[in-house]
């Protein structure tokens, strides 16, 4: 098979303790999983769960201990933060129920939904697709896949960020609206899993604007930390 110009390469995202690389094929995203997170978008309640997605290059790959670099994007003057689990899928599906998932779970990850606010907010007023506030180039930075063997009790762990040294985001995985499980099965009932999906599960509340210089250090505990900077 010829092509007319080199296909782009396949992204991958490193796996701890492995030589060998997750290869990514989609990016799923939940909106709104957190309620405090919901109640500060102007939200409450408990919504049915949404979802939205983000191309596999927009993926900002950090290697274990190293800080990852991200220019600040055109177009916006109101870049969000939202530290997020993001769970690797190493067994694909479709309609899969909650009490399976774990079966299809490759591991986890910590990563950032980078989001140019104004343009989203903007968009939503029109009510018009907001793939520009959330897809866009560099938007999702991700830190290193740790096995679900060795990930410990991801369900119930504190995950937080902070900026230049200070508290931005704190929070627990269990205060998810939807859990892991239940986000697997809703997903998979509208699209096929495939082996290399990767899923932002939300984020908590706190999110709030960064600049030019900033230093995000994201964690969720067992999972180690997401260095990033923003150039």
């Amino acid at each position: 098979m010829s092509f007319l110009f080199p296909p782009t390469p396949t992204v991958s995202v490193p796996v701890l303790g492995q030589t060998s690389r997750f290869p990514v094929h989609r990016i799923y995203c939940v909106g709104r999983n957190y309620e405090e997170h919901a109640k500060e978008m102007g939200f409450t309640g408990r919504e049915p769960p949404f979802f939205f997605l983000k191309p596999a290059d927009s993926l900002v790959v950090v290697e274990a201990g190293q800080t990852g670099s991200m220019p600040y994007p055109s177009l916006t003057q109101n870049l969000h933060h939202e530290i997020e689990l993001v769970v690797a899928i190493g067994q694909g599906g479709r309609n899969i129920q909650a009490a399976d998932a774990a079966k299809h779970i490759y591991g986890y990850a910590v990563g950032l939904d980078m989001t140019r606010r104004d343009l989203q907010n903007e968009m939503k007023k029109q009510g018009r697709p907001w793939c520009i506030g959330k897809a866009f180039d560099h938007s999702a930075p991700i830190g290193p896949i740790t096995p679900i063997a060795q990930a410990g009790d991801v369900n119930n762990a504190e995950i937080s960020l902070q900026v230049n040294g200070a508290d931005r985001q704190r929070s627990n995985v269990a205060k998810l609206i939807w859990s892991v499980a239940e986000t697997i099965e809703h997903l998979s009932a509208a699209w096929e899993l495939q082996p290399g999906d990767l899923i932002y599960t939300g984020t908590p509340e706190g999110v709030a604007a960064v600049v030019a210089g900033d230093t995000l250090v994201g964690q969720v505990a067992g999972l180690g930390s997401l260095q990033v900077h923003i150039r």
